[in-house]
């Protein structure tokens, strides 16, 4: 058993120990793991851990004495231990071969013994502790200052001097400031216990309150500094009894300003003495200080203020009060705070993946406002294109590389102290995930894991990396998705890039999944940068592009200032203006522009100058000016110079003196006064004034006196009694003198009167009422002898204290005017001189009622006219009859001007008043039209209001964008969209265009945007080949004649994704429900024969009847009608009347058009063909004629205003005659219409269906399939052109001939006006009836033909088309208009198919009637047109069947 025991017992030790080794192996293996950086990887992926180490005691300030030791802590952790160095001056310090200076364990700086001399001084200097690990990196500590304390010198030393019991005294001892903590005193060769009665000041001063006879004695101060102490004379304080007597209260010791850091003490000394003996007190920014219930405020001995623990709220003047009861003297001093660098937001760690760009914050606080610079593993960061310094204190790192890892530090700065404060960057590889939120603080066993990535295939290459937009600054990169993932919804992409020849790579992240493009912005111009793009999916990064080769474009240089300017006054009117030619710029400098204002106003003029000097005359006379130079060359306008100030010289004044008068002082002397001339006319410095008087009988004996200075009167004796004397006065500048005044008179007494009392009462006073007036006459006082200067009159409804009125003492009587009638007024009558006013004379009056009849009303204004002066001003001007013929006014009368616009229809009347002839109405609106008229007001007389003058402002600047601006995507067309907008609210004129700006950034730059220009009022504009899938923005600016407006915001689409649709060009255009088969040929042929047939008797008959009915008797005068609905207009052109033409029908070309009566009250001949559907109304891109009509719409500058007419013209149309009828329903007519000559290579159709049931089929001309069929893709794809470039080149002159009916489209009108085979490819199986006609003899037509184009217009297909879309009648109701339409040609051709023609252009039509020789009666030609209606009608039931 015992055994058994004992077996048991090895069995639990060793167990025991074996499971210690296991948890010492295991710590053993954590700790290597540690030392290398890398923790134990875990089965999972993990990431590396922010290792801790920093300062646990770093260095501070220290004062030490020569010989003496001294030490400097610094302590760090980290796991492992760092290894501990020191620097001195930015230096590290080699200590091992050092016998003086020694590293202690815990990394402390010993020194055994501090050398100092004058010297040679090693040992002092600034410290700083630099601890390493060698798998981490390095940290510095703060900096910390060594100073020695120098040899003992006195700078001040104590005086024998005496005290009266109860006062206080200062002893001085002034010391170096670093051994004022080494200062002691003594008393009678004893050292001195200090107390509340017994102070040493900061500075070693001993100040002794309140002194007792037991104070008396020797005093000398010692200074101990580790070698032997140093003694300063010795001298005696004398304490002598109270006298008895007051003495003058005196500061011995004042305060001064001082400097203290938070948490320090200060003290402000102040000591004063006095008998009485006075009481200190303190005061801070006017509020008195409580020194006797604050704990940190202390009063020491003698009155001096002790502040403990300063604060920042301690800042600010203090004032030392001294009071004894007799007199109160008073001392201020500033107290300055500061604070050491104290941190607000220190580093924290970072996770970074390779080529990302990352910042370390730091925001610091301290006074004054510390410095930051950033340390790098100890070493300095300098700032470079890769390392910045953002927002003041933030580090920014760009394009990581592995090398950057490390430990960073922020270190702040002052005058008072410095901080440091640090974090580590890690670089992780890019398979590891950065942790959403890093851990700041982490010990070295924690390791963050992370659930392993999922496995699956990694995305390939992107495709297609191209720069789409390279600009100075930025770079715009797009791409494809890699061939692996073709739609690429889940996949980001990251673009790395770098400048040429450098090894660090930045990286810029898409902003959302999918999206394939990015701008790289902040680069710098004419530099070449490598771009490559990558792909990530959830698996992880895929393979990388390409390497991309794009240089930016290089910047415009523009000059810089020019250099050197000078500016120098020439004269009193021109200065002259130097400078050098600019050191920098691109390109030859081409000229100058300087620039020049007068100093207080805000008006810059401008010159062009071609030299390097200028001088500018016309200037005002001693006027300051600022000058600026600006250079030009190619690219432009360059940089401004500083402005230059130069005043022109002065001159004489050019301007009299103001205000001249003349106060009589006695009977030998006169007082003149007057005021400068106005300040522009001074020209100068005032230096004096000339003052020349004149005996009013001799005057040709002038006395001139000079006046100096300022002075503004002059006193002129010596003069004679009783006599008048003529002055006058001129203004002086050192240039000469300026204009005299005119001359003034006054005399003087006859005898000196006496002016030592107020004269006494006027001797009457006499008032004489009338309606609104009252005539006041008096006679001086009695009293002679007495001087009076003038009298004042006062006057008022029952007070005559409402108004008073001086005037001269010569005057007599004085007219008070604008009174009320029938009112009771009071008046008083008061002789004055200088002394005051005398005694006062009494009166009251009742004006006399009003009476007068009612006014006869005045003649109103004639000839008023309206002068438009700009877009917001007219001048309104009139003649009054009631005036005498020169027109001058005279009495109070005042006219009123008044005006409205009729738009809208209740605006109401403005009105204003005016006193002359003429009237300036501002604050008008734009283009708009205004009426005015006048009345004039005279008392209470007034007339009616003038006949009505209209004006209509002039145009401005469009004010407010385009509005409601959207973009809709035209159906069947995903590169098309369709523009549409509003006018703008603020158009202040005709709208003559918009220009459209899109881009696929919005934040671009106004000059990259593409621009669509948009002539005439349109609101809708259509935009081809576009990015399939890509957002564009839109924006819209109005023009009309005076400039461009403002802009529209920007309005986002995207454009549609692609369609599994067939290329542009390759779908058969959709024939339509409705489609049915064409006509057999049979079926076609007999329909034409028998049209030729029925065509040829109408023609016969109507040869017949016209040849029997002509006549000769009529005046030959020219008619042209326009007929509508309502009743016919009859238009002159010339003095003959207009003959209709011969209704001959020539067999040329025929048409067949349905045709019917519209109710349209308005009376225009409108081309408005049957609607089919909806498709027959849109415009056709691929059209060939829609193409000439956008080439000229686009590239016109101005529109004419008969574009159908002209279009036309382009095409080689033939005029076309249109008749309308009344009395029939609307039903479809045959309408003939000459087609042009089947030599033009480019053949224009109308697709149209007639009214039948039946469906035709329209054939080319020597083919045998249907049109239908038959558009070939070269066909389609050359009508395709571009209207941004090459204008039309076959554009034929319009007509000028008097138009008759005004020229208008509708909706409709687009498809058989505007634009030829407009639905060729939409409804291109709609069928026509087509009738082949052989030509006769050639007869007399209805109109002169218009020449074809000599040869086919020429076309440019590399760009898409923008076709113009018809806006003038969108909202008009589509009406039909039953017409025939008959048109020859003056030649043979062979037969043409049959088309739908469109209406007759206005100018057509009236030079058809012009050419017309024949004169006929309206009621012979209504019968002919019935009889020809019942034949249209037989033939129209013939082809219908």
């Amino acid at each position: 058993m015992a055994a058994e025991r004992r077996a048991r017992r090895l069995l639990s030790t060793s167990s025991f120990w074996l499971c210690c080794l296991l948890l010492l192996e295991r710590r053993a293996s954590g700790a290597a793991a540690a030392r290398s950086g890398s923790p134990p990887q875990s089965p999972g992926s993990s990431i590396r851990t922010f290792t801790p180490f920093y300062f646990l005691v770093e260095p501070v300030d220290t004062l030490s004495i020569r010989g003496s030791s001294g030490i400097l802590n610094c302590s760090a952790y980290s796991e492992p231990s760092p290894k501990i160095e020191w620097k001195k001056d930015g230096t590290f310090l080699n200590l091992v071969s050092d016998d003086r200076r020694q590293l202690l364990p815990d990394g402390s700086l010993f020194i055994s013994n501090v050398v100092h001399s004058k010297h040679n001084k090693p040992d002092e200097g600034y410290y700083q502790c630099v601890a390493t690990v060698e798998s981490l990196g390095t940290i510095v500590s703060r900096t910390a200052k060594l100073t020695v304390a120098g040899l003992p010198r006195f700078s001040s030393q104590p005086e024998p001097s005496s005290v009266y019991v109860g006062n206080s005294a200062i002893l001085n001892c002034e010391v170096n400031a670093d051994l004022v903590p080494f200062v002691r005193w003594e008393h009678n060769r004893q050292p001195l216990l200090l107390d509340d009665r017994l102070n040493k000041l900061p500075s070693g001063t001993l100040v002794i309150s309140n002194a007792t006879e037991g104070d008396g004695g020797l005093y000398r101060c010692i200074v101990e500094s580790g070698g032997p102490p140093k003694y300063s004379d010795e001298v005696e304080l004398k304490v002598l009894p109270d006298p008895d007597v007051t003495s003058n209260l005196v500061f011995l010791k004042q305060p001064s300003s001082l400097v203290r850091v938070i948490g320090q003490s200060a003290v402000l000394p102040c000591v004063a003495s006095g008998l009485p003996t006075p009481t200190i007190r303190w005061m801070k920014n006017e509020e008195a200080l409580d020194t006797e219930s604050s704990e940190r405020l202390v009063l020491l001995a003698g009155g001096s203020l002790e502040i403990s623990d300063v604060t920042e709220d301690d800042a600010g003047t203090y004032f030392c009060i001294a009071d004894n009861g007799n007199e109160t003297i008073e001392a201020q001093a500033e107290l300055t705070v500061q604070a050491q660098p104290e941190f607000l937001k220190q580093p924290t760690n970072i996770y970074a993946h390779e080529s990302m760009d990352i910042v370390f914050e730091c925001e610091v606080t301290g006074k004054p406002t510390p410095t930051v610079k950033w340390v790098k593993n100890g070493d300095m960061v300098i700032p470079s294109d890769y390392f910045k310094i953002v927002k003041e204190h933030n580090l920014q790192v760009l394009g990581l590389v592995k090398s950057d890892e490390g430990f960073y530090q922020c270190i702040a700065e002052n005058d008072v102290g410095n901080a440091q404060a640090g974090a580590q960057l890690i670089i992780l590889e890019h398979d590891v995930a950065i942790p959403t939120l890093p851990p700041t603080s982490l010990t070295s066993a924690t390791t963050d894991h992370l659930a392993p990535a999922t496995t699956g295939p990694l995305p390939s290459a992107p495709r297609d990396v191209v720069a789409s937009l390279v600009s100075t600054r930025f770079i715009k990169l797009t791409w494809r998705t890699p061939a692996s993932d073709p739609h690429g919804d889940n996949v980001t992409y990251s673009v790395f890039y770098t400048k040429e020849g450098i090894a660090r790579e930045r990286v810029e992240n898409t902003s959302r999944p999918g999206e394939m493009q990015v701008t790289i912005q902040n680069l710098m111009p004419a530099t070449v940068y490598i771009f490559r793009v990558m792909a990530q999916n959830k698996h992880g990064s895929g393979e990388s592009s390409a390497p991309l080769r794009v240089e930016t474009q290089p910047e415009v240089q523009l000059p810089g200032p020019a250099p050197n300017i000078r500016a120098y006054a020439t004269s009193p009117t021109s200065i002259t203006v130097t400078w050098e030619t600019p050191l920098s710029g691109n390109g030859e400098i081409q000229n100058y522009k300087l620039y020049y204002m007068e100093k207080g106003t805000d008006k810059e003029q401008d010159v062009d100058v071609s030299s390097h000097s200028h001088t500018i005359n016309g200037l005002k006379k001693y006027t300051e000016y600022s000058f600026r130079v600006v250079a030009y060359n190619k690219h432009g306008p360059g940089v401004s110079t500083q402005d230059v100030a130069v005043r022109t010289f002065s001159d004489v004044p050019s301007a009299a003196p103001q205000n001249l008068s003349l106060e009589v002082r006695n009977s030998k002397s006169i007082v003149i006064h007057w005021q400068p001339p106005p300040l522009a006319t001074q020209n100068g410095q005032i230096t004096g004034y000339k003052v020349r008087y004149r005996k009013a009988s001799r005057k040709s004996d002038v006395t001139e006196t000079l006046v100096t200075g300022t002075q503004l009167s002059q006193l002129i004796e010596g003069l004679d009694r009783g006599t008048e004397y003529n002055f006058r006065v001129a203004a002086l500048t050192i240039n000469g003198t300026g204009p005299a005044t005119d001359w003034l008179s006054a005399e003087t007494f006859e005898s000196d009167l006496d002016e030592t009392r107020v004269p006494e009462v006027p001797s009457s006073l006499h008032v004489r009422p009338l309606v609104t007036s009252i005539v006041v006459s008096w006679t001086p006082p009695e009293n002679q002898n007495i001087v009076v200067r003038g009298y004042a009159i006062g006057y008022g409804i029952g007070s005559p204290h409402a108004q008073t009125i001086k005037v001269d003492y010569k005057q007599r009587y004085y007219t008070i005017e604008n009174l009320d009638p029938s009112s009771h007024y009071v008046i008083t009558l008061k002789a004055f001189n200088n002394v005051g006013e005398g005694i006062p004379l009494y009166e009251s009056a009742v004006t006399r009622p009003h009476t007068v009849p009612d006014p006869t009303p005045m003649m109103p204004p004639v000839g008023v006219q309206a002068s438009i002066l700009s877009h917001d001003t007219i001048r309104i001007t009139w003649a009054d009859n009631s005036l005498p013929k020169h027109q001058k006014i005279t009495d109070s009368r005042y006219y009123t001007v008044r005006w409205k616009t009729n738009i809208p229809a209740n605006t109401k009347y403005k009105n204003a008043n005016a006193t002359t002839l003429s009237y300036l109405v501002t604050g008008l609106k734009p283009n708009t039209l205004y009426e005015f008229s006048v009345m004039v007001t005279k008392g209470r007389r007034s007339s009616t209001w003038s006949m009505t003058a209209h004006g209509t402002t002039f145009e401005l600047v469009p004010t407010s964008p385009p509005k409601d601006v959207t973009v809709v995507s035209k159906e069947g067309k995903p590169r098309t969209i369709i523009v549409n907008w509003q006018p703008p609210s603020e158009a202040n004129g005709k709208i003559t265009g918009y220009i459209i700006y899109y881009s696929t950034d919005v934040n671009a730059e106004i000059h990259d945007w593409v621009i669509e220009p948009v002539v005439g009022n349109r609101l809708t504009h259509q935009i081809q080949e576009l990015t399939l899938d890509t957002p564009y923005y839109f924006k819209i600016q109005a023009r009309n004649s005076k400039g461009m407006g403002p802009m529209s915001e920007a309005v986002q689409f995207r454009t549609p994704k692609a369609s599994g649709s067939a290329g542009k060009g390759s779908r058969l255009p959709d024939l339509g429900s409705d489609y049915k088969p064409p006509m057999s040929d049979s079926n076609m042929l007999l329909v034409i024969i028998v049209s030729v047939g029925v065509i040829t008797i109408v023609v016969v008959v109507i040869i017949a009847v016209f040849c029997t009915r002509r006549t000769t008797s009529h005046q030959k005068k020219k008619r042209a009608a326009c007929k509508s609905v309502n009743g016919s207009h009859k238009y002159k052109g010339n003095s003959k009347d207009v003959k209709p033409p011969d209704l001959w029908i020539h067999h040329e070309r025929l048409e067949l058009k349905p045709i019917d009566k519209s109710p349209d009250p308005n009376p225009i001949m409108t081309d408005t063909p049957i609607p089919r559907n909806s498709q027959d109304i849109t415009p056709v891109d691929n059209s060939m004629d829609s193409n000439i009509h956008q080439r000229r719409n686009s590239y016109r500058g101005h529109e004419s205003e008969d574009s159908m007419s002209t279009l036309a013209g382009r095409r080689g149309m033939r005029p076309k005659m249109m008749m309308p009828f009344d009395s029939q329903p609307p039903q479809p007519v045959i309408s003939a219409h000459p087609i042009h000559s089947l030599d033009n290579p480019h053949h224009h159709f109308h697709s149209s269906s007639l009214a039948s049931p039946a469906r035709s089929h329209l054939y080319h001309p020597g083919s045998s399939w249907p049109i239908g069929t038959s558009m070939s893709l070269s066909d389609r794809a050359n009508s395709t052109e571009s209207v941004r470039n090459t204008p039309s080149t076959d554009t034929m002159p319009a007509s000028s001939s008097q138009t008759c009916c005004t020229d208008h489209q509708d909706p409709e009108g687009a498809t058989s006006s505007s634009y030829l085979a407009s639905s060729q490819e939409e409804d291109s199986g709609q069928s026509l009836p087509t009738a082949h006609v052989r030509p006769s003899h050639p007869l007399k037509s209805f109109a002169v033909p218009a020449i074809p184009p000599p040869g086919p217009p020429t076309y440019d297909p590399a760009l898409p088309s923008t076709p113009l879309l018809s806006q003038q009648a969108l909202n008009h109701h589509i009406h039909s208009v039953k017409t025939a339409s008959i048109g020859t040609l003056g030649r043979s051709r062979p037969p043409m198919p049959v088309v739908v023609p469109s209406a007759p252009e206005v100018q057509e039509t009236t030079r058809m009637l012009e050419d017309s020789e024949s004169s006929y009666e309206p009621d012979e030609l209504t019968k002919e047109m019935a009889h020809l209606e019942g034949l249209m009608k037989d033939l129209n039931a013939i082809t219908t069947a």
